[in-house]
């Protein structure tokens, strides 16, 4: 949440709720404190519209710069660890890897309305990252174990 978000508790959204939606005429979106779930938070309709269509524009020109010129997934390439210091722990083919998948995802998200698939990229990526930059944890899983340890079991039949 920004700095610019209120924040309530739930209760004062059931319990007052003229004067605590009134609260978005000052701040864009209400962070609802709950004691018994994940936090909420409240915007507007048009509020979450604009966003939408800021995130939409910025995703269609980083995937249209990153497709035109051929130098363009280069400065890509170049501006990633400063959006990502993680990046940095990635090797060269990876660093590419990922700005490729980044690109992609982003686009196929933007088609859906759905961005959970770039986080979980995102999020995927800086695990890998956390990988190369522990070595004995990379020698652990990288190393051959020398056997088959057969096929893993579906975590669906796991109750």
């Amino acid at each position: 949440m920004s700095a610019e978000s209120a924040a309530v508790n739930f209760s004062e959204l059931v319990n007052k709720n003229k004067q605590t939606l009134a609260r978005l005429q000052e701040s864009p979106r209400l962070l609802l404190h709950r004691r018994d779930g994940e936090d909420l938070v409240l915007t507007t309709a048009a509020r979450a519209e604009q966003d939408q269509t800021v995130v939409s524009a910025a995703t269609r020109m980083l995937a249209a710069m990153a497709r035109r010129e051929p130098g363009s997934m280069e400065l890509l390439l170049d501006i990633l660890p400063d959006a990502f210091p993680w990046v940095r722990f990635l090797p060269e083919p990876d660093l590419h890897a990922f700005a490729v998948e980044l690109v992609d995802t982003m686009r196929a998200a933007d088609s859906v309305g759905n961005s959970a698939s770039v986080a979980q990229l995102l999020i995927a990526w800086q695990h890998t990252a956390e990988v190369y930059s522990d070595p004995e944890l990379l020698a652990a899983l990288t190393r051959d174990h020398g056997e088959d340890y057969g096929p893993a079991p579906d975590p669906r039949d796991v109750a």
